[in-house]
């Protein structure tokens, strides 16, 4: 086990090197190199000296001359070697997570792989450090459950991000339908009132309307732009609310009158919802008492009488003499 620890470091080692170059690859396109060296073209043409491309290239950080090139080069391998089908999938998921921190499919699913030989790796190293290392069983065991933990780490940090995402567009839908009605009422037209709600607040429905005025303002019919935003999304409540307003506006139904119903209708729900939440609070409540508030009061009600029947004869008929033990009286 000692000869393979210095190899298992050493890939360890190159791993992390790969994550980080990747990711740079991932997160530095083209054009930002392509843009600084058409900025220093620019200023030898406005000193007037004779362009040297060697010169150029030197002159460079050794970032953009030799990290920047070579991450992107394993991030395009990565993009080769990735299942179109998971890519998809994994568009899907990150879609209605709102895009946390810029990720696209191919960075999550090398991650997922990545974090699996990172967490398998460290578990290794783990269990052969100290002078007397694991079992050999022991360490395949727990590198392969810790191994299987990071692979699916980025999947059930992308899922609490969806749960979240959704849960604040369901929290923010029945004042930002209050304000549409408001204003649609108003006189203001659908589109007016989308623009008041996306400057009225900053939460993702807003930014989601904010998205459909910008795809509107481009060309695409309002509908498809709605029809889109819920796809987005992945709520039902909202897609219920994008059917009504599509619905109104194919048969000449007035627009106020079916967003005061659904206005009516969401704040319903949000106040059923936090009922079924308040419901669950006694369930969830009980874990923590039993694991923590009733042991604290058992010790604190059971130990005076433990106490004075340890100091009793029956202390004594058990074979317990408090004489021995100092300042027990």
């Amino acid at each position: 086990m000692s000869s393979i620890l210095p190899i298992v470091i050493i890939a360890v080692l190159i791993l992390g090197g790969a994550i980080v170059l990747i990711v740079i690859g991932l997160r530095n396109p083209n054009t930002v190199n392509e843009r600084a060296l058409q900025e220093r073209l620019e200023e030898f043409d406005r000193v007037g000296e004779e362009v040297d491309l060697e010169k150029i290239e030197l002159s460079q950080p050794f970032s953009e001359r030799v990290i920047f090139p070579v991450a992107r080069k394993l991030g395009e391998l990565a993009i080769r070697f990735t299942p179109q089908n998971a890519r998809t999938a994994l568009a899907k998921r990150l879609e209605l997570a709102g895009n946390p921190g810029k990720l696209d499919p191919t960075l999550l699913l090398s991650l997922q792989f990545i974090l699996m030989a990172v967490f398998g790796g460290g578990i290794f190293l783990v269990a052969n450090l100290g002078p007397n290392g694991w079992p050999i069983t022991r360490t395949i065991l727990f590198a392969l459950i810790f191994g299987i933990l990071g692979f699916f780490f980025p999947s059930l940090w992308l899922k609490s991000k969806i749960d979240r995402r959704q849960l604040d567009i369901r929290r923010a839908m029945p004042d930002a339908l209050d304000l549409l009605t408001i204003c649609v009422e108003a006189g203001l037209g659908f589109d007016a009132a989308m623009a008041k709600v996306s400057e009225k607040w900053e939460t993702e429905l807003s930014l989601a309307f904010a998205r459909v005025i910008r795809e509107i303002q481009l060309g695409k019919v309002r509908r498809e732009a709605l029809r889109d935003m819920a796809d987005r999304i992945g709520v039902n409540d909202l897609s219920s609310f994008v059917a009504a307003v599509v619905q109104s506006e194919q048969l000449g139904v007035s627009l106020a009158k079916v967003l005061r119903i659904q206005s009516d209708q969401m704040r319903i729900k949000r106040r059923q919802l936090a009922e079924e939440e308040a419901h669950k609070a006694p369930l969830k409540m009980l874990l923590p008492m039993t694991l923590l508030i009733f042991p604290s009061l058992v010790i604190v009600l059971i130990s005076p009488a433990a106490f004075q029947m340890i100091s009793s004869g029956l202390g004594e008929m058990f074979g317990f003499n408090p004489d021995v033990i100092p300042g027990w009286k």
